[in-house]
């Protein structure tokens, strides 16, 4: 039988058209140039078809043995790439079905007995996304322990803390690091929930209805390593909301990494000069010599909209469809291989940046992100960030909060006129603001550590609750 024969009777419909599809159709339809990435889950979750057919005697053994050796043959050829992508099979299921037919005769078409490519795609995409969201959850978990690691060389290096990008309160580097930690440790339960719902199994819904053959649709969810079956088929074969659903997580991932990226991009620029980025992962100007470009972070932060992007795309797409399947869903899969992709490509670079790679001759690992401690307490310094401890402190001397807010608003006015900290204004000028005021406020309020080291609540910066912090982080990614 000639290649051309074997693709029309690879066409299962081919025998009710009257004329061939027009190449320009074919083009418009076919998917099989980006979605031959399902090969490997397409050949896993055809194995476990073919298993359970003959465990329910639909097929014989001597096709199962068939189909097996030919599934390892055609496996083999996919990953030295001798295997022959052909447009005219229009996906990877047909051109996978036609190549075992070409090798194991009979057997291979005997196959697609129970199932449809509808509820074979369905099954294809959750066997694949269920092994990247495992990619992605440990990359989550690699560049948390990359961030606790450097916030354990920070406990003492104070930064200023902002709101609205004004100085706010000191605070621990440490302890700003660690709230990254924390929005990535949220993104990786959020991962590991929806791995839940992608982890059922279409298989056995055919086209839409089910299938009169006696299927043994469990027995396949066990062999697929699959937490359930899909219990309605229509649903089965036609919703794509666990792609929407990672494709959101995914977006969530993308905005605390965009955040942490404008972050390192305003510390690395000369106004702040508070972290160098390695050579490695900047470049220079073409024209100007001086310049030293953050282009991870920035790309990053670029990145985090074309994954947005591709989630307002997949909900566009399947908000019109009425049930069961339609074409319109082979529109799922380019808007998520590529948020699947941009997300690994990007949380392994930061894993690299923030975690550094091995010295060549200490072995220890150094992170791509210097740190300037003098600059950054330089700008906590000057921005009057222990105002608030000198309220609490009046406070603490029977003061009510509201009045001791307004005696320090005056304080703060007094040292910008003079052009100097609320530490260099002389006790005598403190005291004429309110006689509480002792001698005893510079060691209790007004010294950034003394502001540190007051914070001690739950959560709080003060190092003694980092360090408590960091143990509970350490404890949860060894598990």
């Amino acid at each position: 039988m000639s290649s051309n024969q074997l693709d029309k009777k690879s066409q299962a419909w081919s025998a009710l058209f009257s004329e061939p599809m027009s190449e320009l159709v074919q083009r418009y339809t076919a998917s099989v140039f980006f979605d031959k990435r399902l090969a490997d889950a397409d050949i896993t979750g055809s194995l476990a078809h073919a298993d359970m057919l003959a465990a329910q005697g639909i097929i014989s053994a001597d096709d199962l043995a068939a189909i097996q050796k030919g599934m390892a043959q055609i496996r083999e050829e996919i990953a030295n790439g001798q295997f022959e992508w052909k447009l005219a099979l229009e996906d990877v299921h047909l051109n996978i079905e036609a190549r075992l037919t070409q090798l194991v005769g009979d057997a291979g078409k005997r196959l697609h007995t129970g199932r449809s490519r509808n509820d074979q795609v369905a099954t294809d995409i959750r066997l694949w996304l269920r092994g990247e969201i495992d990619l992605v959850t440990g990359l989550l978990r690699e560049l948390q322990t990359a961030l606790v690691d450097v916030a354990a060389q920070n406990v003492d290096v104070i930064l200023p803390g902002f709101t609205h990008l004004q100085v706010a309160q000191p605070v621990s580097f440490a302890h700003h690091l660690l709230a990254y930690v924390e929005m990535f440790a949220r993104d990786e339960q959020r991962m590991q929930d929806v791995r839940r719902r992608v982890n059922q199994l279409p298989l056995g819904s055919a086209a839409l209805a089910g299938t009169t053959y006696p299927l043994d649709r469990e027995r396949v969810a066990r062999t697929l390593g699959m937490e359930g079956v899909c219990q309605n088929s229509l649903d089965a074969v036609s919703d794509r909301d666990f792609a929407i659903e990672f494709a959101a997580a995914a977006s969530l991932v993308m905005v605390h990494i965009s955040r942490l990226s404008e972050e390192l991009i305003l510390w690395m620029s000369q106004n702040f000069a508070f972290i160098r980025i390695a050579d490695r992962f900047t470049t220079g100007s073409s024209i100007m010599p001086q310049k030293k470009n953050p282009d991870v972070p920035e790309l990053a932060r670029g990145k985090t909209g074309r994954v947005v992007g591709h989630l307002m795309g997949l909900i566009t797409l399947m908000k019109g469809q009425p049930l069961a399947y339609n074409k319109d869903n082979q529109e799922d899969k380019e808007p998520l291989f590529d948020t699947v992709d941009t997300l690994r490509d990007t949380l392994r670079i930061f894993v690299e940046m923030i975690g550094g790679q091995p010295n060549t001759q200490t072995g220890a690992k150094e992170s791509g992100i210097s740190v300037n401690a003098d600059a950054m307490r330089a700008a906590a310094s000057r921005g009057y960030a222990t105002a608030t401890d000198l309220a609490d402190y009046l406070v603490k001397k029977g003061l009510p909060f509201r009045d001791a807010h307004e005696v320090v608003a005056h304080a703060v006015k007094t040292a910008q006129d003079q052009g100097v900290d609320l530490a260099e204004l002389p006790l005598a000028t403190l005291q004429g603001f309110d006689a509480r005021i002792g001698a005893d406020v510079f060691e209790q309020a007004l010294t950034l550590q003394a502001s540190l080291g007051a914070r001690g609540t739950l959560g709080g910066t003060a190092p003694a609750q980092v360090q408590a912090q960091m143990a509970r982080h350490r404890a949860r990614l060894a598990g």
